[in-house]
């Protein structure tokens, strides 16, 4: 089945993710892409300045679903603390599972970020690990999560999740939601008093 692109910029972006994860975006040269693409090197260029530029798109473009996913979680006054770490855990294993290849890059090329995106791209790190920090703080607050370093625990939260990309494969008989909730209820049972 062949993909249809909405313009030659999307289709660049999605033959380059694919490649930055097959090869790792320092081994991937833009002349492998133009002719991963079938066009010639100079013609890149017309579309995109230089190869950073596309690490940088789907760097940013990526950390921005995983706010928008998780934000309205967070701000839900509504949601219990258990809840809401669930709903944070599902909707971000749906990120990765919509965006596989965008994902592989995404924890791994981030590196390669310039000195100025680089210091912008950790700064949301922060921003984004904050708010799961925040739902495990307000269960130990609230009594509900046992007292725990939330540093270590958030990381761990994030080691579990982002390994996803790895062995998951579109078309799965394991839906975002199945495998958002095995890792919630096991995350969970973990931090609970």
């Amino acid at each position: 089945m062949e993909t249809t692109f909405i313009n030659r910029k999307e289709h660049i972006r999605v033959v380059a993710q694919q490649l930055f994860r097959k090869n790792g975006y320092s081994a991937t040269s833009m002349r492998n892409l133009a002719s991963e693409i079938g066009i010639e090197p100079a013609s890149l260029y017309s579309h995109i300045k230089a190869k950073e530029d596309i690490l940088q798109e789907i760097c940013f473009s990526l950390a921005d679903e995983f706010f928008d996913s998780i934000k309205p979680i967070v701000e839900d006054s509504f949601l219990g603390t258990e809840d809401k770490l669930r709903k944070a855990i599902i909707a971000h294993i749906e990120v990765i599972t919509k965006n596989i290849d965008a994902s592989a890059v995404f924890f791994h090329d981030w590196r390669h970020l310039g000195e100025e995106a680089l210091k912008r791209f950790r700064a949301l790190r922060r921003e984004y690990e904050d708010l799961f920090r925040s739902i495990v703080r307000q269960g130990i607050n609230d009594d509900i999560f046992r007292k725990i370093n939330e540093k270590f625990m958030v990381l761990t939260i994030f080691s579990a999740m982002n390994w996803t990309y790895e062995w998951y494969q579109p078309g799965m008989d394991m839906s975002y939601e199945s495998i958002g909730n095995n890792l919630a209820d096991v995350l969970i049972m973990g931090l609970k008093n």
